[in-house]
């Protein structure tokens, strides 16, 4: 698989803004076991980087938990976008919460475009309530089904679904979907061979 640098390349990137929400889900690697949001000094650093948390604002200990709960339930929207279950209203919940914090404000552009944008400063509730601004923006423009999480369970890697079919299932086919292919074809043979040969009717 090719190297993963978790900002700003994606393998297979959704297009902007959706690309942060991406990014954001994509912040825990767990084939690397990394979790850039487990730390407040590189939490911090990324969260500015990608302009979810202000210049001069720090993540406190206390908003990365509920960050990194807020970005699983993300992860677990994101695998109703594939053939997973749709998620569970307890699994929402962190989800729930932020939307319900939030105070997003409308402004009018000189164009005199409305437009919704976060209220809450430099905070990083404001950079949640950002990321739910640009999921329901994708949901209503249809790029948010194509939103996925890679069918390998050791991966669950957020990649974007170009394919024509929207079938796409693996983040990486050479390595993710490989993987899983032979696991599941030794698994076959494994059935078959513990069923013993056919007796004849």
């Amino acid at each position: 698989m090719t190297e993963r640098v978790l900002v700003p390349h994606e393998d297979k990137p959704a297009p902007e803004p959706l690309r942060l929400v991406q990014s954001f889900v994509n912040t825990r690697d767990l084939l690397k076991r990394v979790d850039l949001l487990a730390d407040p000094g590189p939490a911090t650093a990324w969260l500015r980087q990608t302009g979810l948390l202000g210049p001069g604002a720090t993540a406190g200990v206390g908003e990365l938990r509920l960050a990194r709960e807020f970005r699983e339930s993300l992860r677990v929207m994101l695998a109703g976008n594939g053939p997973g279950p749709a998620p569970a209203p307890s699994e929402l919940g962190p989800v729930q919460a932020a939307a319900r914090a939030a105070r997003p404000r409308l402004s009018v552009g000189p164009g005199g475009q409305v437009e919704l944008a976060p209220g809450t400063g430099d905070r990083l509730a404001g950079g949640l309530t950002r990321l739910l601004l640009v999921i329901r923006d994708a949901q209503h423009d249809g790029t948010w089904s194509r939103l996925k999480l890679c069918g390998n369970p050791d991966c669950l890697w957020a990649f974007y679904d170009r394919s024509h079919s929207r079938r796409g299932a693996w983040c990486d086919m050479a390595s993710c979907g490989n993987l899983i292919k032979n696991r599941n074809l030794r698994a076959r043979r494994a059935v078959r061979a513990s069923a013993g040969p056919h007796e004849p009717a």
